[in-house]
C-alpha cells in the first residue's frame, strides 16, 4: 500500500500567531504554505483577511492566496479540491505541505477526506429562504438553524447569512442536517498522515488583547479602504461581503454609527469569533495544542515536526 503524504497542520484562533509559526516551519524544512482561510483566497482584500504580506510570503511559495476574484464564490468544496491539488503538486516535488488557517470547517474536511455529494441546486428553496431572510431577519434564520442542527449552529456566526442559509437549505433539501451529511461523507480511511498543531493562550485575556492590538494595527494599514472597496461591491461580492472586517463598517458608509463604535464592534466581533473557532479546534481529536503563554512554542512546534518527519 502506498504511503500517505505528510502533511503539517497549523490551526488555532485569529491572532495566534499562525502565520509566523507557519513560515518558520516552511523555511526549516523546506515546506509551501496552503492557505486554509476562506477569505485569503481574494485578490485586493489583504489587511482585513491578515493575509501574510508580500515579505512574509517571500520566504516560502504561497497556495489558495489571491487566486479568485471577490466576486466568485468560495467554499469548502472548493477549498478541498484545490488544496488536494496543491499537496499533490508540492509533494510531488519533493516538499513539505504547510496547511495554514482558523477555518475549521476546511481544515477538518480536508484532513479527514470529507466528499461532498453533488447536490441539486433548488431555486425555489433558495428564493423561499431568501425571502424569508428578507421577512423575519437574520436572527429568526439563525433560531432556524439552532433547531435543526444546534452542532453546526455553535460554529456559525448569526450574521453570517450565507453559512446560516446554507444550513438550513441543506436540510430542507435533503431532510438531514449539515452535521449529520459531515459525519456520514467522511471515509473510513483518512487521506493525508498529518501533524496538527494548534495554538492558544492559557490566559484568554492576552489572545483578547491581541485581537484588539491586531484591529488597532488594520486601521492603520487602511482597513478602511477596503472596507469601503466591499461595501461599494457588496451586491455583488456575495462571500465576503459577510467577512468579520469589513461588515462591521458599513453602518459607518450609511452614516448610521461613528467609526469609533464600528471599530469597537469588530474588536468584539473578532473575539466571538475567536471563541468559535475554539470551540471547533477543541472538539477536533489529536490537536497538539501549544500554549502561547505558558512555553516555547516555536521551538516545541519545530521538534514536533522534526519526529513527524522522521529527520
Amino acid at each position: 500500500m502506498e504511503d500517505k503524504k505528510k502533511i503539517i497542520v497549523v490551526c488555532g484562533p485569529t491572532a495566534s500567531g499562525k502565520t509566523g509559526l507557519s513560515l518558520l516551519i516552511a523555511k526549516e524544512f523546506d515546506g509551501e504554505i496552503v492557505s486554509a482561510d476562506s477569505m485569503q483566497i481574494y485578490r485586493n482584500l489583504d489587511v482585513g483577511t491578515a493575509k501574510a504580506t508580500k515579505e512574509e510570503q517571500s520566504v516560502a511559495p504561497h497556495h489558495l492566496i489571491d487566486v479568485m476574484d471577490p466576486s466568485e464564490p468560495y467554499n469548502v468544496q472548493l477549498f478541498t479540491e484545490m488544496a488536494k491539488k496543491a499537496i499533490d503538486d508540492i509533494t510531488s516535488r519533493g516538499k513539505v505541505p504547510v496547511i495554514v488557517g482558523g477555518t475549521g470547517l476546511y481544515i477538518e474536511s480536508l484532513i479527514n477526506g470529507i466528499v461532498f455529494a453533488e447536490q441539486e441546486d433548488n431555486k425555489e428553496i433558495k428564493e423561499q429562504l431568501q425571502n424569508e431572510l428578507h421577512l423575519y431577519g437574520k436572527e429568526h434564520m439563525y433560531s432556524i438553524l439552532k433547531e435543526i442542527d444546534p452542532e453546526y449552529a455553535e460554529t456559525v456566526h448569526p450574521n453570517n447569512t450565507v453559512r446560516v442559509i446554507r444550513g438550513i437549505e441543506v436540510y430542507r433539501l435533503t431532510g438531514k442536517n449539515m452535521s449529520h451529511q459531515l459525519a456520514c461523507s467522511r471515509p473510513e480511511e483518512k487521506p493525508y498522515d498529518y501533524l496538527l498543531i494548534g495554538l492558544n493562550y492559557r490566559d484568554r485575556s492576552k489572545l483578547y488583547d491581541n485581537i484588539n492590538l491586531r484591529v488597532d494595527l488594520m486601521m492603520d494599514q487602511g482597513v478602511l479602504n477596503e472596507a469601503k472597496y466591499v461595501f461599494d461591491n457588496k451586491n455583488i461580492f456575495k462571500t465576503c461581503v459577510s467577512a468579520i472586517g469589513y461588515k462591521e463598517f458599513f453602518p459607518y458608509f450609511e452614516r448610521t454609527d461613528t467609526l469609533e463604535r464600528c471599530i469597537d464592534k469588530l474588536k468584539q466581533a473578532s473575539r466571538n469569533y475567536a471563541k468559535r473557532q475554539l470551540t471547533w479546534f477543541n472538539r477536533m481529536k489529536d490537536v497538539h495544542w501549544l500554549m502561547i503563554d505558558e512555553c516555547a512554542y516555536k521551538s516545541h512546534s519545530l521538534e514536533l515536526v522534526k519526529n513527524f518527519l522522521g529527520k
